[in-house]
């Protein structure tokens, strides 16, 4: 198993798209990257902890490929723009990746050079060591899953599963 760390801005989009994958064995919502020990939601959104709302996905490398979940991540969120995700404004929701060796900072590196040619503005995704994660608080977990209708899941999540649909349909459960 693989566990890669991703900052795409609010984790509950990310959250929904992983959940549908095949091959992703886990998923969870969480900070990472601050300088705050056991940082809540309300402190995290405040901005001033460093944290990123990043989730860790672990998924199965035989059944659905590194490049993918990658490839999936830089096409699920903008990461030309920098500290901010639609209406999402501040470090906590920049686009980040967070590797736990050398060999995992290449090829997030590599994924940031594949998909450089998807955008017409640099990317700037953010590849940052691997540091404390802290799991976010359990209504964040599967949040799509448990709030379909709210707001937010029906503007933002699911045309981000539309796409996923559209593009990923080869690499999504059934």
């Amino acid at each position: 198993m693989t566990t890669f760390v991703l900052g795409g801005g609010c984790f509950w989009c990310l959250d929904a798209v992983y959940r549908q994958m095949k091959g992703v064995t886990g998923v969870v919502s969480g900070y990472m990257g601050g300088h705050v020990g056991n940082p809540n939601y309300e402190q995290v959104s405040q901005g001033t902890t460093g944290h990123a709302e990043v989730v860790s996905v672990t998924f199965d490398e035989t059944v659905i490929p590194a490049d993918v979940i990658l490839d999936v991540f830089f096409l699920f969120h903008d990461p030309t723009s920098l500290n901010r995700q639609g209406y999402d404004v501040g470090t906590q929701y920049r686009s980040s990746t967070f590797y736990a060796d050398a060999a995992q900072r290449e090829v997030f590196a590599a994924a940031v050079e594949r998909n450089q040619t998807h955008w017409q503005d640099a990317i700037v995704t953010t590849l940052e060591p691997l540091s404390d994660f802290y799991a976010a608080e359990e209504v964040h977990q599967d949040f799509y899953a448990k709030y379909p209708d709210q707001g937010y899941c029906q503007v933002i999540i699911n045309p981000k599963l539309a796409k996923a649909r559209k593009y990923y349909s080869a690499w999504l459960a059934a």
